[in-house]
């Protein structure tokens, strides 16, 4: 296992650094800039010193040839503009300029005392020099801000309250770097990293005691080893699926998205990717000791969550499949609460899976050590309430059974005002922190859609899109973002060559908008959670429609993941949207948490505010460049690349290797 330190950037002509150190200052400037930096085009020059020349030979010229004269020194003053504003094709050298990648690759007119707040966007930032981050305590390794464990012994535990999100309040965030395990390595390439994860990486053995005969992970000298079982699959997830594949359309692209509810290591999920099925999992961090920090170190997606009091952080209809593997879930208490919960985010059309207790508790209630009567009461309830949704159930093998939620509800129910269903009046979509309710989500007027089979469903226009759902957004405006983002990320594949490497397999965008970067990016390699901030516009259904997947996430607060569980991060716009908000050093810190050393950032955003990012950057063991926009180094927005050094606990020292 090597670790990459930091992507190779586009090498320049050799003839071309000479220009490039002149023009940007990194040697003594030439005559071609003046003192206010402002660029005289050559053409115009020419023209002025040539009229200049002239002028006391010819002050008989008659006012017409004068016009002329003017008028044409007028023309190539402007055509010399326009060359050198970007969009002429003969700014030759300002685009070489760019494609080195040098800090010093922003031409001298853009003048960021003189024309930007260079101090802006940081709440209380002065302009002294940042000072370095400290590195947090040993104890802190595996530290998740939001779901602390001693904190979380001080709220309810009914409704699993106290496995929800709990984050510090300002006073008490840490302001230093959280440092990597000792002997900490790069994770496997997919695929194998699926089935192996170094030790030093998560060196935790529990669970291969506790889940030895489920066949869940197993420990084999420096590496964990996975095969695939699981509580209800031991002899493997493969077997598993086949087995669910023969009910539900699985191969035919139908089924897109999934969500594992409590996933231990995930290997549902893991397993599903080879199908073309991308899986959203989640467990609570508790007694199974780091089942979701496992997942993530095989690149499967995977968040710390719970299905409890608060809804789920995912819009309504996003889903194809659900899936519970003995989750030990209740599902039929709270009057059926949370297969409602599961009802909202599963889109028409879409299937439930229940494996585990109580189906078919006849024949197994022994084994499971369980009340008959308790475990017939307890499907009973299920059956009720799936019934009351509208869900049909359509295979029952073993103890694996499948509902199918009918794709318009209401034509099930007849009528608003059926007996026994109460409706939910809130907005199916806005869900952050909002309490959970035993309630139906109604069905809206385009509920009958049927999505296209992926991957011709990552390009097609996603219904929120074609019924006018979205505020402000037609049909053209949402093409126009995606090929703006096949663009931007084809530049960044030009600076960063190990994007398509398989370098990079868990890959989060901050501010993901209707997915673009992630569309353009798609490749069985990799994976992108697509965050959408709650200050944002509301477009994460979009994105699920699209067959991609995402959450969403208010930037001021701990994302609900493990250290050090993404390869690649993209914030395009993060800053400037938080601008006033929050601090940006908290965003920052948290950033470095989820981020594997070594690991990448790239920023897209106006240059006032990535000046102070980098500013805060330079002081995080972060190695940074700042990189003009593609289209040319006059457009106020800039592009950051930052480089997480490599770096664990005790260690004062860091390397880049």
């Amino acid at each position: 296992m090597s670790r990459s330190s930091s992507f190779p950037l586009q090498p320049s002509p050799p003839s071309l650094y000479q220009i490039r150190d002149s023009v940007c200052g990194c040697e003594e400037p030439t005559d071609l800039v003046s003192p206010n930096h402002f660029f005289l085009p050559p053409d115009a020059i020419g023209c002025i010193m040539a009229t200049k020349g002239n002028s006391g030979d010819n002050r008989t010229r008659s006012s017409v040839t004068i016009f002329i004269v003017v008028g044409l020194c007028c023309f190539f003053y402007l055509l010399g503009a326009w060359q050198r504003s970007g969009f002429g094709k003969g700014d030759s050298i300002a685009l070489e300029i760019t494609k080195t990648g040098a800090d010093c690759n922003i031409v001298p007119n853009l003048n960021f005392e003189t024309h930007h707040s260079g101090d802006a966007g940081i709440v209380g930032q002065s302009k002294s020099k940042v000072k370095e981050f400290k590195p947090c305590g040993a104890k802190y390794t595996d530290f998740t801000p939001c779901h602390d464990q001693k904190r979380a012994m001080t709220f309810p535990r009914n409704d699993m309250i106290y496995r929800e999100r709990h984050c510090p309040p300002q006073e008490q965030k840490l302001k230093c770097l959280i440092p990597a395990l000792k002997g900490y390595v790069t994770p496997f390439s997919w695929p194998k990293s699926r089935d192996y994860v170094p030790f030093a990486n998560a060196p935790y053995k529990a669970l291969t005691i506790e889940k030895a005969i489920q066949n869940w992970i197993q420990y084999e000298g420096n590496v964990f080893r996975f095969p695939g079982g699981g509580t209800q699959f031991p002899q493997g997830a493969d077997a598993y699926i086949d087995q669910l594949a023969s009910v539900i359309p699985i191969a035919n692209g139908t089924v897109r998205t999934a969500l594992d509810t409590g996933c231990g290591v995930a290997s549902w999920g893991a397993y599903l990717w080879k199908r073309n099925v991308i899986t959203m999992s989640f467990a609570p961090r508790d007694n199974h000791e780091a089942q979701v920090q496992f997942a993530l170190e095989r690149g499967v997606p995977a968040i710390v969550g719970v299905l409890g009091s608060i809804k789920l952080p995912y819009p309504s209809k996003a889903f194809d499949m659900a899936h519970c593997s003995r989750c030990l879930i209740p599902w039929g208490a709270n009057d059926g609460k949370y297969m409602m919960e599961v009802d909202r985010v599963l889109r028409p059309g879409g299937f439930w899976v229940l494996s585990g207790p109580p189906i078919n508790w006849k024949n197994n209630y022994k084994s499971w050590q369980r009340e008959k009567e308790d475990l017939e009461e307890e499907q009973r309830k299920i059956e009720d309430v799936a019934k009351l949704l509208c869900w049909e159930k359509i295979s029952e093998n073993g103890e694996t059974a499948i509902w199918q939620k009918t794709l318009n509800p209401e034509s099930c129910r007849g009528s608003e005002d059926a007996p026994g269903v109460t409706y939910c009046s809130q907005d199916p979509d806005d869900v952050w922190y909002k309490k959970m309710e035993t309630c139906v989500t109604p069905a809206t007027s385009n509920a009958d859609v049927e999505y296209k089979p992926f991957p011709e469903r990552l390009n097609a226009i996603p219904p929120r899109i074609a019924s006018g759902s979205v505020p402000g957004v037609s049909e053209d405006k949402y093409m126009e973002d995606n090929r703006q983002w096949k663009k931007h990320v084809n530049a960044y594949k030009k600076f960063n060559r190990l994007i398509d490497s398989g370098r990079y397999r868990n890959i989060m965008d901050m501010n993901a908008g209707f997915g673009g970067f992630a569309a353009a990016l798609d490749s069985p390699k990799l994976w992108v959670m697509n965050v959408v901030p709650t200050l944002a516009e509301n477009t994460l259904g979009v994105i699920y429609e699209r067959g991609l997947i995402g959450i969403y996430h208010d930037w001021c607060e701990a994302f609900s993941t493990y250290p050090r569980t993404y390869d690649l991060i993209h914030a395009n716009g993060v800053f400037s949207l938080y601008k006033d908000k929050c601090d940006f050093e908290d965003i920052l810190i948290e950033m470095d948490r989820i981020l594997r050393p070594e690991g990448a950032v790239i920023f897209r955003d106006e240059v006032d505010v990535l000046m102070n990012v980098k500013s805060l950057a330079g002081a995080m063991r972060w190695d940074t460049k700042l990189m003009d926009h593609e289209d040319g180094p006059l457009i106020p927005e800039k592009i950051l690349v930052a480089v997480k050094q490599y770096w664990v606990v005790g260690s004062n020292s860091t390397s880049t290797r």
